[in-house]
């Protein structure tokens, strides 16, 4: 099967696939999203936009742009922007930090797998860590490179699966419903390999670097946990599920084991230019 293009006849059940949409709306609607992006991975955005040299007058796509970490400094280096989400509640924060920074955004409800853009819209295509969520990764990989014009130009931020964070999802896994079979491990992003069988029909050259990013430390394990468990989504789901069943108090102790270390955070930079 082609990487961006699925055959007809393995194609999962829309219905499955919109069910599995609706529940990520839930998931990022819950908790406080925002104040995870600016307090844990607000710097990703400046440093992607620095990468990609975003400049004055481009067009550019923030794809499942969030609380639009990296929108708004495109927007701020004078680039037009467009932000998409699956998850329209966290604009709210986008258009106050865009109104607070004097610079404007368009922000529209939309999917990553299905990008409400004609082809070759775009000179620039970023996104910092969102579009690693969609199910199909394929799909958001060929909807990323069908948008770009020729010489345009991607950058994309992902965890990798050896990082923190994808030791994170790896003990949350554990505790949660197996996920349908077309849904991918969003950590697979964070595989140079995977990527460039991603785009490998995309005319997209690509390169990689990591990164990592320390946020700021939290006093105890107990500390780190309280606010994960409440601001953010995943695990803020994940803590209620694990009550009801019964099996919170197991999970608990592994969290406060991740949360002990506080290591930085590791990433793969994903740049890429489209033939032009």
């Amino acid at each position: 099967m082609s990487p961006i293009d699925e055959n007809v006849s393995d194609a999962p059940d829309t219905e499955a696939i919109d069910t599995f949409k609706q529940v990520q709306h839930v998931i990022w609607a819950t908790g406080d999203f925002p104040d995870v992006a600016e307090r844990n991975i607000w710097d990703v955005g400046a440093r992607i936009v620095r990468h990609l040299g975003v400049r004055q007058g481009e067009d550019v796509l923030d794809v499942a742009c969030g609380s639009g970490n990296a929108a708004l400094r495109a927007a701020k280096a004078g680039a037009s922007v467009v932000g998409v989400d699956l998850t329209p509640e966290l604009f709210d924060r986008a258009r106050q930090l865009a109104d607070e920074a004097g610079v404007w955004m368009e922000l529209i409800e939309g999917d990553a797998e299905d990008l409400p853009f004609d082809e070759e819209t775009f000179d620039v295509v970023v996104s910092t860590f969102g579009h690693m969520f969609a199910p199909r990764h394929g799909v958001a990989a060929g909807e990323i490179a069908r948008v770009l014009r020729p010489g345009g130009r991607i950058g994309l931020t992902t965890w990798t699966p050896e990082g923190e964070i994808g030791r994170f999802f790896a003990t949350l896994a554990d505790y949660m419903p197996v996920p349908p079979p077309f849904a991918e491990s969003p950590v697979l992003w964070g595989s140079e390999q995977h990527v460039l069988e991603m785009f490998s029909e995309s005319g997209i050259e690509l390169s990689f670097k990591r990164e990592t990013i320390k946020p700021p430390p939290f006093e105890t394990p107990e500390h780190a946990l309280e606010y994960w468990s409440t601001k953010f989504g995943p695990l803020a789901l994940a803590r209620a599920a694990t009550e009801g069943a019964g099996t919170w108090s197991e999970l608990r102790v592994k969290l406060l084991e991740y949360y002990a270390d506080q290591e930085p955070l590791e990433y793969l930079v994903i740049l890429g230019r489209k033939a032009g």
